[in-house]
């Protein structure tokens, strides 16, 4: 019997902004306790019987098992949208005659907005309307980028329209037939003001014109997003290491049972304030006693954290689900088929080092083990004589 047993070394709990950091630990006498929290010391031998200290702990049995175990960084986060875009009116007139909803999406070839009752329809690209553009007008890119639009819309093909800088006599004929099939005027002239562009689908996030206001040229109608759902976490500063672009990872929906794979896209190079040290921030990570932990615990306990952005894979999944909570699940380290007991089971020894207490013959002898990974619950060991099915000592629940 044991006076004292090792709290769940291997797991630091975190609230907050990071729900928690599972770190993985290898080598015995890695795992530091907190002063005047450890587990009793016996002596340094790697096997031999326990000796019972004062009161005699109430314990329990658990078996040694052969299993996979991983190592999982998990962040808390909400899910949101990518990209960020300000629509800019160039239409002239008298009144806004119809805005879009929060939250529609708004997609190529459709109206946006309307201005004296003719719609602005959205087209894709990268570069705003800034000119009148018609037969004869200086070549520029935006003419190219109303070619493209025009060939995606179906108005033109490839063979019929050569996508360029020039406003040729092809491109004014698709923009008669474009204009033809919206009930606009078919002029084959685009005006200032008749289409805004975005870099792809729009969902309207915010609307800063009212119906009945008057249009002013270059004055912000509207603010969006893409209709991508991304996840969003915050990232201690100092921990980064933990993580990098293009890693695989699992997202907990709200509802804390359906997962959803993702990929990390972006990893900001800019910290943010957080909150103050030890408030939703998890502590640097173990190592050997005495020295700091990995990536250094004076810039965790700041409370500064970067940004991590999450691409899900199955976006569908997080519909109507708009800065809900979620928790991102990174694999950092995996063990296949190794043997794992209980953290609890794990006994400090005064000469250094781990042992777990194996019950053979109705009696409990101290067995040295090297550790290894440490999950949630469980740690990887290794030592003389071990095997699956072994039982060893734990606290009684």
């Amino acid at each position: 019997m044991r006076a004292r047993w090792l709290a769940a070394a291997g797991t630091i709990v975190a609230g907050g902004a990071t729900a928690g950091l599972i770190v993985a630990t290898s080598g015995a006498g890695e795992v530091a306790s907190a002063a005047g929290s450890g587990p009793a010391a016996y002596g340094s031998s790697g096997t031999g019987q326990a000796s019972e200290a004062g009161g005699g702990s109430r314990v329990a049995t658990a078996p040694v098992v052969r299993t996979d175990l991983t190592n999982t960084v998990q962040l808390s986060g909400a899910l949101g949208f990518a990209g960020s875009y300000t629509v800019a009116n160039q239409a002239q007139g008298t009144a806004y005659t119809a805005l879009p909803p929060l939250g529609q999406v708004v997609r190529r070839g459709h109206r946006l907005y309307e201005v004296d009752g003719s719609p602005v329809i959205l087209l894709y690209g990268p570069r705003p309307e800034w000119r009148d553009l018609f037969l004869g007008v200086a070549p520029g890119p935006d003419v190219a980028q109303l070619d493209a639009n025009l060939i995606a819309l179906g108005y033109a093909t490839p063979a019929t329209l050569a996508v360029s800088d020039t406003f040729t006599a092809a491109t004014s004929f698709a923009v008669q037939r474009w204009q033809a099939a919206l009930g606009l005027t078919v002029t084959g002239v685009v005006p200032a003001g008749q289409v805004a562009y975005a870099p792809g689908p729009l969902r309207v996030a915010s609307v800063d014109v009212t119906l009945g206001a008057a249009p002013q040229p270059g004055a912000a109608v509207l603010a969006g997003t893409s209709a991508r759902p991304v996840v969003s976490a915050e990232l201690p500063v100092g921990q980064e290491y933990l993580v990098r672009r293009g890693d695989l990872v699992s997202v907990t929906l709200p509802d804390g049972t359906r997962t959803v794979p993702g990929v990390i896209t972006a990893i900001s190079r800019v910290a943010s304030a957080g909150s103050s040290a030890g408030a939703g921030q998890p502590s640097p990570e173990p190592s050997a006693p005495g020295g700091s932990g990995a990536g250094g615990s004076a810039a965790a306990g700041r409370g500064d954290t970067v940004e991590v952005t999450v691409r899900l894979a199955h976006p569908r999944a997080a519909a109507g689900l708009d800065q809900a909570p979620v928790t991102v699940n990174i694999v950092r380290a995996r063990a296949s088929g190794v043997l794992a007991v209980p953290i609890g089971a794990l006994v400090a020894l005064a000469g250094g080092g781990y042992a777990v207490q194996v019950i053979t013959g109705g009696a409990a002898h101290l067995t040295g083990v090297r550790t290894g990974l440490f999950s949630s619950s469980l740690v990887q060991v290794a030592g003389p004589g071990l095997r699956a099915g072994l039982r060893v000592e734990v606290p009684a629940p």
